[in-house]
């Protein structure tokens, strides 16, 4: 097994440098070239046009087809990564730095007058700071809404939703706006999500990943097994959300922003789970009219706060000219593009307290940013535990939850099987890298988890 992980990885290396070699120079005489791995929302066209417009002496490019987080580690190790790259959660961020490809910026950018602790809304400093110390600096910010189809309410006499509110009164509601032709099919939904979204429904259950000083994955805890019940149950139970084979019958068109956002554009769903950088695609529908309201909670009134940082690559001849990228994201000029793209909102607080957030001039139609707002200030970011690889931490939930989310295993079997998996990474983790497994002892007085000796 060793021996193929080694050829594999081998392999990707000689890619890499094939690719790397054969590239076309995108520089003009005199200029810095800096390459910047992110999505391809198309609005981050503009956001490029505008740091090239900016500094002068430097071009800036997007490359969208290595965002997979091994490509970016991979090419980094062998010295022909990406400038710029783009982490998008707690888990990316600790394997991007336990694997010694983020440039520890905190010194860097205290000399320019930055503080991402400071000026940055606390969800997206889980993207870029770690430990206490700074990888990058946030790109976007936000925390999930529900999004409603103001014609669909309208076309069946149902006033708007507002919040706050409670699960039970919002699954009355999504199940009178859910129906179904005389064979069961359904012709709409009264509710959409994707699955990728279960954390937000694990903090206002009051549930964890892991324990506070990180040595457990706890997602077998009746918290966390509640929330992800509650997701499975909007599906087969209460028949308000599309089952998988139900969401591959709702053919959508393909690209960026395809699948829940597409589908809920095209009137298949009342109300969805999403959020405000919806709008990069969303705005887009012709006499689509939207409302958005706070999302329902649970035990507590809180939501997840997610979004991206931008890191910069240790390994890379230009990271000093990479840093100028991260110094735009804090200025006003990329805030305010941020916030008038509806790309989420701006990764600095400050520039949503201002008139220009609140009312788009080109958009007057959308009247709710003060939501998004809101959600966000009630936001809790994701969390993490130093002790185990964040890649694999992801793979192992996401296996978990496939198997609910495809009616194959229960909510409290997958977590319950998840936290042993977890935990077993953990352990592994400790016997081999004895400077965790010290600092793993100073916290608990135990060498692994579970109390074993």
């Amino acid at each position: 097994m060793r021996v193929f992980f080694a050829a594999t990885f081998v392999v990707l290396i000689a890619l890499s440098l094939l690719a790397w070699s054969i590239r076309p120079n995108v520089a003009e005489p005199g200029k810095t070239a800096l390459t910047w791995v992110s999505d391809d929302n198309p609005a981050r066209r503009e956001q490029i046009n505008l740091f090239n417009r900016l500094h002068k002496d430097l071009t800036l490019r997007l490359d969208p087809n290595n965002t997979g987080m091994e490509k970016v580690i991979v090419q980094s190790l062998a010295g022909v990564g990406p400038d710029l790259f783009d982490c998008y959660d707690t888990f990316q961020l600790s394997a991007y730095v336990k694997s010694g490809i983020a440039w520890n910026v905190t010194d860097e950018l205290a000399k320019l007058g930055l503080d991402p602790a400071k000026q940055t809304w606390k969800a997206v400093q889980a993207d870029s700071i770690y430990e206490g110390r700074a990888y990058g600096f946030g790109n976007n910010v936000g925390a999930d809404a529900v999004w409603f189809n103001k014609s669909i309410f309208d076309r069946e006499g149902i006033p708007y939703p507002k919040g706050p509110w409670r699960w039970p009164e919002f699954i009355k509601l999504a199940q009178r706006l859910t129906h179904r032709d005389a064979n069961g099919r359904a012709t709409q939904f009264g509710f959409m999500c994707e699955w990728w979204q279960w954390l937000h429904f694990v903090y206002q259950f009051g549930g964890r990943v892991y324990s506070e000083d990180g040595t457990r994955c706890v997602v077998d805890s009746p918290e966390t097994v509640a929330a992800v019940q509650l997701l499975y149950d909007l599906i087969y139970k209460y028949k308000v959300m599309p089952s998988p084979v139900e969401e591959a019958a709702m053919a959508t068109q393909g690209g960026w922003g395809s699948g829940t956002i597409t589908r809920f554009g095209a009137d298949k769903g009342a109300m969805a789970l999403g959020g405000r950088w919806w709008l990069c695609t969303l705005r887009d529908y012709k006499g689509l009219r939207l409302g958005v309201v706070e999302c329902p909670y649970s035990v507590k009134r809180v939501f997840r706060g997610y979004g991206k940082g931008t890191l910069i690559n240790k390994n890379s001849p230009h990271r000093q000219e990479a840093l100028k990228f991260l110094v735009y994201q804090a200025g006003r000029e990329y805030n305010q593009l941020i916030n008038d793209q509806a790309d989420a909102l701006g990764p600095v607080v400050q520039f949503a307290y201002e008139p220009r957030y609140l009312l788009n001039p080109k958009h007057p139609e959308e009247d709710y940013n003060v939501v998004w707002r809101d959600a966000l200030e009630r936001a809790t970011p994701d969390q993490y535990s130093p002790f185990i690889n964040g890649q694999v931490a992801l793979r192992l939930l996401n296996k978990q939850l496939d198997l609910v989310k495809n009616n194959q295993k229960t909510a409290k079997a997958a977590m319950c099987d998840a936290a042993l998996q977890l935990n077993r990474e953990i352990a592994r983790g400790l016997e081999q890298d004895p400077e965790l497994a010290r600092r793993y002892r100073e916290i608990t007085g135990r060498t692994a988890p579970g109390g074993a000796q």
